[in-house]
């Protein structure tokens, strides 16, 4: 559509202004000298510099460029929005979780744009699964412990005080052993440990299974590193061979793995009741024990440099080991052949659950477990994601989506060993026993005493 200016050569406009100009033009220039106004008397009018209309060219060599930025600010907002950067227009709801090693999830940087896009940002609290389970959490629209366990006291909770809660398993990850090759393969010397299948030709294997019976009784005995030989591929160490856990007192990993050394050091038997639970604590303390001082988030210690000399072995989540050598294979273009992963012979899988306590917290959970973006980008970090049904983990996408990127994926026997997690009230038990830990409060154990 042409442009119409408002004074043009034929504008009615201008011809009738210009001629009052002009005529007023002729008489000021052709004042004298004497017609300056004297000092004394009345003062005269002084009639200002004469008023010289643009042409319609200069007119518009002035204007284009306001015009360019004007159209250049329009497809800027154009851009913008349609890079769903829309916080001038969506309204974004801040949701405040506690969560504990999931928080990774939240943190990634593409899941919090995804979840802008649906006007949600997520302010976290980190603190372990059971902590989360054992403090106050009001002010919170959601928790997301690492685990059922803790998830259980969370609900349980609530519900005697009145307010059920709604939860969501989104994802899954089974707990490991994150070990260095050198460990990895002087346990393999031992008789301990075996490459899982589906190593390609030519590579070295990421992935061990554990036999848990000799692992522990190796533990039991006394066993050091040296006494196994870990010399022979260049390192000295002294320390006893066990696995070293995060806080028993505080992560759902640490709690899960003392339910899985219970099964497989008492013959693949749980306790019954609180006596056996007692018992069986007991029996396995000196396991678990030896490590020293615990850390908060055993994984930070295992990918960081130190690790080998500090944490030979660390329980950990697949996750986590998914997630590093998906970063290495991004940054370097090959994955990290120092660390790899032991599986468990009795395997446990951790269900973590995102526990919405307010609607907004549920639209949250609704989001995470429905949303394919969501969904797609948590295999990227490693998960074993579940359909919007709910069934079960789709692990064959994930070991497709690993070997798209050339790294190996797990090949995990359907015929292992499940190990069986004792009763709620039963592991808080054994927590307490082996870690000397604070019961958490009744009303989260179901009112059963402790």
């Amino acid at each position: 559509m042409p442009v119409r200016w408002a004074f043009g050569p034929e504008s009615p406009r201008l011809r009738t202004i210009l001629p009052p100009l002009t005529q007023e033009y002729r008489v000021a220039t052709q004042r004298t000298e004497t017609d300056r106004p004297r000092r004394t008397g009345e003062p005269r009018l002084k009639v200002g510099a004469p008023t010289v209309l643009p042409s319609p060219r200069s007119r518009v060599r002035r204007l284009a460029p306001r015009a360019v930025a004007a159209a250049t600010a329009l497809c800027a907002l154009v851009v913008f929005v349609q890079g769903h950067v829309t916080l001038p227009f969506t309204r974004i709801v801040t949701i405040e979780a506690k969560m504990a090693s999931k928080a990774d999830y939240f943190e990634d940087p593409e899941v919090q744009r995804l979840l802008v896009r649906h006007g949600f940002r997520v302010h976290i609290t980190r603190m372990g699964s059971r902590g989360i389970a054992a403090q106050n959490y009001d002010s919170y629209d959601v928790v997301f412990p690492s685990g059922q366990p803790a998830a259980d006291l969370i609900t349980r909770r609530r519900a005697a005080e009145g307010h059920p809660a709604t939860t969501y398993r989104p994802f899954v990850s089974p707990i490991v052993l994150g070990t260095y090759r050198e460990y990895a393969e002087t346990l393999q010397e031992a008789g301990i440990a075996n490459p899982l299948p589906g190593v390609p030709a030519g590579a070295k294997p990421l992935y061990y299974s554990l036999d848990m019976q000799k692992f522990l009784r190796t533990t039991a005995d006394g066993r050091r590193w040296d006494g196994l030989g870990v010399e022979r591929h260049g390192i000295h160490n002294g320390n006893k061979v066990l696995a070293q856990t995060s806080d028993i007192c505080e992560a759902n990993s640490a709690g899960t793995y003392l339910g899985l050394v219970s099964y497989v050091w008492n013959h693949d038997n749980i306790p019954q009741n609180v006596t056996e639970a007692t018992r069986f604590a007991e029996r396995i303390r000196l396991l678990l024990n030896d490590q020293g001082m615990p850390s908060s988030e055993k994984n930070e210690t295992y990918v960081s440099a130190e690790g080998k000399s500090i944490s030979p072995i660390a329980v950990i989540y697949e996750h986590q080991f998914l997630a590093h050598q998906l970063a290495a294979r991004a940054d370097s273009g090959h994955v990290d052949s120092e660390r790899v992963l032991l599986y468990p012979s009795a395997q446990t899988v951790t269900e973590p659950q995102l526990i919405a306590l307010t609607p907004q917290g549920s639209r949250l959970g609704d989001l995470i477990t429905t949303d394919p973006a969501l969904q797609k980008r948590a295999m990227e970090l490693g998960f074993r994601v579940r359909d919007a049904a709910g069934a079960a983990s789709t692990s064959d996408a994930l070991s497709r989506f690993l070997r798209a990127r050339h790294i190996q994926a797990p090949v995990l026997s359907a015929d292992d060993t499940k190990a069986v997690l004792p009763r709620l009230e039963l592991l808080e038990r054994m927590i307490e026993v082996v870690g000397d830990c604070a019961p958490v409060a009744q009303s989260a154990a179901g009112g059963e005493a402790p």
